[in-house]
């Protein structure tokens, strides 16, 4: 029988081996609470996706659908639009509640300048909050957007909101990880500016409600429109049923385009002399293809990220340069 010698240490005694260690670990104890918070939503959100499309499957398949058509639609459920109100909302929650505290909080309460003076410097510990969060962003964009993703794509036709609209644009494809990732660096940097919790929380929140509508502008500016032309009074190909209308009007044979009231408010007898008046003998639309979306996606991703990484490069510059 071995005994152990005064140089070994027993198995009790011995640190258990951790997942992270060092200044990583640090910053995940001291945000668990945030991170576990999210983390959970994120995990019931993505199972109640799963169970959502559970139940629209097993509609369609009772009603034979795609043989036979359905007046079913997912947006009439309230479930959908708990869910897709959850998913628009996630960026603001990111923003205020991870990004706008992380360094906000540490320099109000002291905590940066008592980590910085152990052996760390300011990069470290900032490289280690930037990536505990945009880590968090990243899984939670990651993991709803393809929950989402697989629960639209293959029902799209069921969904009254158009595919270039924010309730299916902004939560699905690259779009919903980089708009997290965006937030999360938007609340941090708010956060270093500001430098107090409650104010930062404030102004994180004001610039997300504001960034909300100027995105909803960029969203349709990230695709080319097309036109097309077909005799007046006469119905769309049914091809156009997935495209998004972005403006109509009324033309001529030479071409020429008029405003879609241009003889629409008129009387009877006065409409019918307007469109002689002008020779009208088409409708004319202006459309984004759904062809397009996911070159649309992945340019607004990309538009997001460069934000982010330029948010993130001030932030860097800004802490190294100027006291905690």
């Amino acid at each position: 029988m071995s005994t152990p010698t005064l140089t070994e240490t027993p198995a009790a005694l011995r640190p258990r081996r951790r997942l992270l260690r060092g200044l990583p670990w640090l910053v995940v104890r001291q945000h668990r609470i945030a991170l576990f918070c999210v983390l959970g939503i994120t995990a019931l959100t993505a199972l109640w996706i799963v169970y959502q499309r559970h139940e629209t499957v097993e509609l369609l398949d009772a009603a034979g659908w795609p043989e036979k058509e359905v007046t079913f639609a997912v947006d009439d459920s309230r479930s959908y639009n708990y869910i897709s109100a959850l998913l628009s909302n996630l960026p603001l929650i990111l923003a205020i509640f991870i990004g706008a505290p992380l360094v906000a909080g540490d320099r109000e309460n002291g905590t940066a300048q008592l980590v910085t003076t152990q052996s760390v410097t300011r990069r470290q510990w900032l490289i280690a909050k930037l990536g505990m969060a945009y880590t968090l962003a990243l899984v939670c964009g990651v993991v709803l957007s393809a929950a989402f993703t697989w629960w639209w794509e293959p029902h799209r036709s069921l969904f009254f909101s158009k595919w270039v609209e924010d309730p299916i644009f902004d939560n699905t494809g690259p779009v919903l990880p980089a708009l997290l990732l965006f937030a999360t660096a938007a609340g941090i940097t708010i956060g270093v500016l500001v430098r107090r919790v409650l104010p930062a929380m404030v102004v994180t929140f004001v610039f997300t409600i504001i960034s909300t509508y100027i995105w909803d502008e960029i969203r349709i500016r990230l695709g080319s429109t097309r036109m097309f032309t077909y005799p007046k009074d006469t119905d769309l190909p049914a091809r156009f049923d997935q495209a998004y209308e972005v403006d109509r009007w009324v033309g001529n044979a030479q071409g020429e385009l008029f405003g879609w009231g241009t003889c629409a408010e008129a009387t009877d007898k006065a409409q019918n002399a307007c469109i002689e008046k002008h020779g009208i003998i088409n409708d004319v639309i202006e459309y984004l293809d759904y062809d397009q979306m996911a070159t649309m996606q992945w340019t607004a991703a990309g538009l997001l990220l460069a934000g982010t990484a330029l948010l993130t490069g001030f932030v860097l510059w800004r802490v190294s340069r100027r006291p905690l």
